[in-house]
Parts: structure tokens; sequence; C-alpha cells
């Protein structure tokens, strides 16, 4: 049997009830959007829930499209990267025209360009081969420089389609030079340090010159196998006396970087 308190539940109930079938309908509305409101946030989770599964399944791509995919990036960034070298060596190829065609209109002698192909290592700062010779006009003793006008050296022999250039620095491409400016002579003889090439030494300067770091070398035309001014370099340190004090010489900073060269020019008078 049911008891006391179950009566007056059953009671309330059936009141509740019959309040509910009596009410307006306008007020039976906002009582169950209150009830569902109720409930909303359980339900808007569960629909979140299988939103988030939904797209999580969605982004995860089989492994083989993965790696399809990273070689595909991998291979877009390799020919992007070629691009990028073959623009700079395009640069580079243009700079180097420029500079030609400038040094073509601003000398005053004849110049025959001509390319690098051989470079002995066992004398890689000593000499080198271009591919022009007898039949281009090429004699022994001609004069080479960059293609800025800085000198390289000279011809030393000659064939029917190449040469050999002895490069500055070489005890066989002895180089009267001046100190720009100050008129000061002296020669060029050989390398100033075997661990830097691009260091010559200067002798042969009187024991009264003032050397400052950076005064400008040139040819002095007093050699003659050079014209004077063509440009050699720059004084890199403080002179010093040497022989007992019979003369005084420097270290020059060559302006030819003579590792990284291409093309030359040769000087015909």
């Amino acid at each position: 049997m049911l008891k006391r308190p179950h009566y007056i539940a059953l009671g309330l109930v059936g009141l509740l009830t019959l309040i509910v079938l009596n009410l307006p309908s306008h007020s039976v509305n906002q009582i169950k959007i209150g009830i569902g409101s109720l409930f909303l946030p359980m339900f808007g989770l569960a629909k979140s829930s299988h939103q988030i599964v939904d797209q999580a399944t969605t982004a995860i791509l089989p492994r083989g499209e993965l790696i399809r995919q990273n070689e595909q990036l991998r291979s877009t960034n390799q020919q992007l990267q070629f691009r990028a070298m073959q623009s700079d060596a395009v640069m580079r190829e243009n700079d180097q025209l420029r500079q030609l065609l400038g040094l073509q209109k601003q000398a005053r002698w004849k110049l025959k360009l001509a390319n690098l192909i051989l470079r002995d290592p066992a004398n890689w700062w000593q000499t080198v081969e271009i591919d022009v010779g007898t039949r281009d006009g090429i004699k022994p003793d001609m004069p080479v420089l960059t293609p800025t006008g800085s000198l390289v050296g000279r011809i030393v022999n000659v064939k029917l389609t190449h040469s050999q250039v002895a490069l500055i620095g070489n005890p066989n491409c002895r180089v009267a030079a001046m100190i720009d400016k100050t008129g000061e002579t002296g020669v060029i003889s050989d390398v100033a340090s075997v661990l830097d090439h691009s260091l010559v030494t200067l002798s042969y300067l009187s024991n009264n010159t003032n050397l400052k770091p950076g005064q400008g070398v040139i040819t002095s035309g007093m050699g003659g196998f050079f014209p004077k001014g063509i440009p050699i370099g720059q004084i890199a340190e403080d002179s010093k006396t040497v022989e007992f004090g019979l003369y005084t010489e420097a270290r020059v900073k060559l302006s030819a970087n003579l590792s990284t060269l291409e093309e030359v020019f040769v000087l015909i008078p």
C-alpha cells in the first residue's frame, strides 16, 4: 500500500497538472522555454563534442599522403633554391660585363678579352693560362688586367691558341711601382707572406719615404713592360728599413683578387 507521503506527492502532481492545463497558451510556452533552457547546455556540449571528433577525423591524413606532400614541398624548395642561385649567377655575370665594358671605354690601349682555362694546382699563385694566343695578336711581356683595371701579371709564354700568364707576386713578374700622390718608386718582387698571397713586397724605396697604410700603389712605367698608372694595390702597413739601412720596403695589398679570376684583359700596344 502507498504511504501517506506518496499520496501527498500524487496529489501535488495532479494539482500541478490541472493548473498547467488551465493556464493560458502563452504561459504554457514560457514554461516550456524555461525547462528547455535548463537542458540546452547539455545538448550543445554533446553536439560540440561530435563536431570536434568529426573535424579531427577529417584532419588526420593517411601516412602515405603526408609523405607525398612532404616530398612535394621538398622538391618545390629545391627548385626555388636553384632558381635563386641562377639569378645570383646572372647578376654576377651582368656586373662583370658592365665592368668589362667600362674598362674598354676608359682604356688608352687596345684590350683583348680572355678567359682563364687552366690553373696548375702546384703553381696556383704563380701562373694561369688564358684562351688567347699568337693568332689573337698576343706576344710575351704584354700586361694582363682584371675587368676593373687592376694589374694581374704579364704574358710569359705564347702558343697559337693559348698563353701563360705570370701573376703578380711571381718572381718572374717583377713590377716597377710607384706610390700614388707622393711619386716614391720601388719594385714589386714577390709575395710577402706564404699564408696570404694577396700581400706582395714593395722593395727598394728610399729611406726617407713616408708611407702610411691605405696609400695607393700604381705602375711607374719605368720597367718597360707595364704602362704608367695601372692600379696595383694599397700599402698594408708601415714601412721598415732592410739590408743594413740601404732601402725601405713595405707590404702591398693587391687590388686584384687572384683566387677568383675568370676573365682578364690583355693590353695590346
